[in-house]
Parts: C-alpha cells; sequence; structure tokens
C-alpha cells in the first residue's frame, strides 16, 4: 500500500481559525451592555418577585375564602338536606300511622262484611225461608214478609257499599305505600348527600389520602338546578300531605258509612221486629177467637147431641102412642051391629091419631134438620180446630223461631 492511500485512510484533525481580536472600546461596550442587563433583569426580578408575593397573598386569601365559602354552602346543604330529612321523616311518621289506621278501618269493614253476610242476612234468609213453612190462609204477603224482603234488600244495599268502600281503603293503602317508598328513596338518596358532604366538611387540603383527578369526564355531571332539586322535594312533602288528607277524609267517611249502614240496619231491624209483634198479636187474636168459637161450637154440638137424642126419644114414644091408638082403633072395628058407630070414642082415637102422625111428621122435621145442623157443626168444628192449628204453627214459625232466631242479630259500630 501507498503512502497516499494510507494517509487517505487516515483521520484528519481540523485546526480551528485563530480568535477574533475585538478592541479595547469593544470590551468597554460589552461590560456596559452586560451591567445594564444585568440591572434589567434584577429589576424585573424584583419586580416578578414582587408581583408574586402578590399574588400569593391574593390567591392565598381568595383559596381560603373560597374553601370558607364552600365550607359554609356545604353546612347550609347539611343544615337544609336535615330539615328537609326531618319533615319528610314526620311526613313518613304520618303516612304510616295512616296506613295503621286504614288498616284497621279494613278490618272493620271486612268485620262489618262478615257480620253482615253470615250472620244478620242468614238470620233474615232463615227467617224468610222459615216463613214459607206457613199454611193455609197464613201464607200470605203480610207486613212481616214485606219488611224482611226490605230487611234482605237493605242488608245487600250496604253490603255493596261497604265492599266499594272497602276498595277505595285498599286503594288508598296502597297509593300512601307508594309514598313510604319513594319517600324512603329520597331520604336515602339525602342521607347518602349527608354522609358525602359531611366527609367533605371533615377533611380538609392538608388531609391525608387526598388526589388529583386527571381524568376527561367532568367532575360536576349534575344536570339539576337546585331550583328542581327543591321543588321535587316539596312536591314530595306535598304529595305526602295530599295523601295523608286523602286518608283521612276516607277515614272520617267510613266512620260516617258505617254509622249510616248500621242505623238503616237497626231502624229496618226494629221496623221487622214491631211488624213481627204486630202479627203475632194479630195471630194471637184471631186464635183466641178461634178457641173460643170452638168452645162455643163444641157446646152446641153437644147440646145438639142431646136434642137429637131428645127428638128420637120424643118420637119413639109418639110412636108407641100410635101404635097404642092404632091398636085401639083395631079392637074397635071388631064391634058388630049398631055398635059399631062413629061415636065420641072413635072421633077422639081418629083425632089423636091424626095428631100423632103430625107430631110425628114435626119431629122427623125436626130430627132432620138437627141431624143436618149437627153435621154443619161437626164440620164447623174441624174446620176451626184446622185454623186453630194453622195459627198455631203460625205462631211457632213467627214467635218461636223467627223472633228467637232474630234476637242473635248484632249491630254495633264495628
Amino acid at each position: 500500500m501507498s503512502t497516499t492511500n494510507k494517509f487517505y485512510f487516515e483521520s484528519v484533525a481540523i485546526v480551528p481559525p485563530p480568535p477574533t481580536r475585538f478592541t479595547l472600546n469593544e470590551w468597554y461596550l460589552n461590560n456596559r451592555v452586560q451591567t445594564r442587563q444585568i440591572l434589567e433583569q434584577e429589576r424585573l426580578a424584583d419586580k416578578i418577585l414582587a408581583e408574586c408575593n402578590r399574588k400569593i397573598e391574593v390567591l392565598t386569601e381568595i383559596t381560603a375564602t373560597n374553601k370558607l365559602e364552600v365550607d359554609h354552602k356545604i353546612q347550609e346543604k347539611i343544615q337544609d338536606i336535615t330539615f328537609v330529612n326531618n319533615e319528610i321523616l314526620k311526613q313518613r311518621k304520618e303516612v304510616c300511622s295512616e296506613i295503621e289506621n286504614l288498616t284497621i278501618y279494613n278490618e272493620r269493614i271486612m268485620d262489618a262484611l262478615h257480620n253482615l253476610q253470615q250472620r244478620v242476612l242468614a238470620i233474615c234468609q232463615k227467617c224468610l225461608i222459615f216463613r214459607e213453612g206457613r199454611v193455609g190462609i197464613d201464607l200470605c204477603q203480610d207486613d212481616v214478609q214485606r219488611e224482611l224482603q226490605k230487611e234482605a234488600e237493605t242488608i245487600e244495599s250496604g253490603q255493596i257499599m261497604l265492599r266499594r268502600m272497602l276498595e277505595q281503603a285498599n286503594e288508598q293503602v296502597r297509593r300512601l305505600r307508594s309514598t313510604t317508598y319513594f319517600m324512603d328513596r329520597d331520604l336515602e338518596d339525602k342521607s347518602n348527600v349527608l354522609k358525602i358532604d359531611g366527609q367533605n366538611l371533615m377533611i380538609n387540603e392538608k388531609s391525608l389520602n387526598l388526589s388529583m383527578y386527571h381524568g376527561f369526564t367532568p367532575l360536576d355531571p349534575a344536570n339539576i338546578t337546585a331550583e328542581e332539586w327543591e321543588r321535587f322535594t316539596m312536591e314530595n312533602i306535598v304529595k305526602s300531605s295530599k295523601e295523608i288528607n286523602s286518608a283521612r277524609s276516607l277515614r272520617t267517611y267510613i266512620d260516617i258509612l258505617l254509622k249510616q249502614v248500621i242505623e238503616d240496619l237497626e231502624n229496618q231491624y226494629h221496623a221487622v221486629n214491631e211488624a213481627f209483634r204486630r202479627r203475632i198479636e194479630e195471630t194471637k187474636e184471631a186464635k183466641t177467637k178461634l178457641e173460643v168459637n170452638h168452645s162455643e161450637i163444641t157446646r152446641q154440638a153437644n147440646d145438639m147431641t142431646l136434642n137429637i137424642l131428645k127428638l128420637e126419644k120424643t118420637l119413639r114414644e109418639n110412636e108407641g102412642y100410635m101404635a097404642l091408638s092404632h091398636t085401639r082403633l083395631g079392637n074397635r072395628c071388631q064391634r058388630a051391629g049398631m055398635e059399631l058407630c062413629r061415636d065420641l070414642v072413635e072421633t077422639r082415637l081418629v083425632n089423636e091419631v091424626r095428631e100423632l102422625r103430625e107430631n110425628c111428621n114435626a119431629l122427623q122435621q125436626a130430627l132432620v134438620e138437627a141431624q143436618a145442623s149437627l153435621r154443619y157443626l161437626l164440620k164447623t168444628q174441624i174446620k176451626i180446630e184446622e185454623d186453630i192449628n194453622v195459627k198455631t204453627n203460625t205462631l211457632k214459625i213467627d214467635e218461636v223461631d223467627c223472633m228467637t232466631l232474630r234476637q242473635s242479630m248484632d249491630y254495633h259500630a264495628y
């Protein structure tokens, strides 16, 4: 390898040019410029230091003021939520009280319905069924029957009104429970806010576990204004107040309805009992008259029987006398000659026979009439006995069966 090629591959060191030579004036000028720049920098630094100190003081004061204001706002918010919570708790307590009261009223209505259905209406229907056991002429549409049917209608109409009221009360209880559900949710949310704001109020800039947020989602996602929050809270309180007032009005109406239904049923109950009393008195009076008539008819039948026996005896006696007269006339027919004449004895015997025949005919006619009268009296006696049995059966149904059963009918204030 040649020497030229060897130097070609060697590294070449670059020699710097010689430094520039400045004049003495330039050196003095440079010193003055640097001094001036240093002074300017010192003045600017003093100005910046003063401005920074001022900004530090101002910002520190603003920060402290902002923190105090935020603390104050948090305290105000806590007080507002606490006040609202207390109001909601008061309203919730009243709502729960109304739920309990309405539940008791529902039980009263169901008690009334059960009593009307299982006891009162059943007794009324049994009375109607018992009275179908009347026989003969007593099976009539009397005042008792009409009042019993009216009582059954009154009981059924009262049941209809009570069922409607029970549905309204159940619906009101459902609405009150719905109100408590939304109040509980609101209380839970507000309790969470109290916990959060109470924690925020306790921490400060020197507390541990503080962190900086570097995310992209905004830290103030709230899109509900304070006015909307206040309106929502007041609407819950106002709604609960309306439901409480509705429940109280409903309870008052239930009291009035129960009182009215009971009064109507009691009035009809007394009307039915009064109709029973009048009908029982009428039946007893008719039965007493029938018994008196039966006694009189029995006496007359006995007298008529004795009269018939007397007539038969008298008729037999008259027939004996007639046989005697006929025998005498027959014996006198055996007279002979001029002795067979119409003398006074003959005339008297003939007249006696005629009178006896007329008497027998009269007695026979009287006997026939007496026997016919006896048959009519006995038939009337049997008819009266049947009527007495009918009245006895009616009295048993009305006075014993129905009135005894109706004594167990109970109306109270439920």
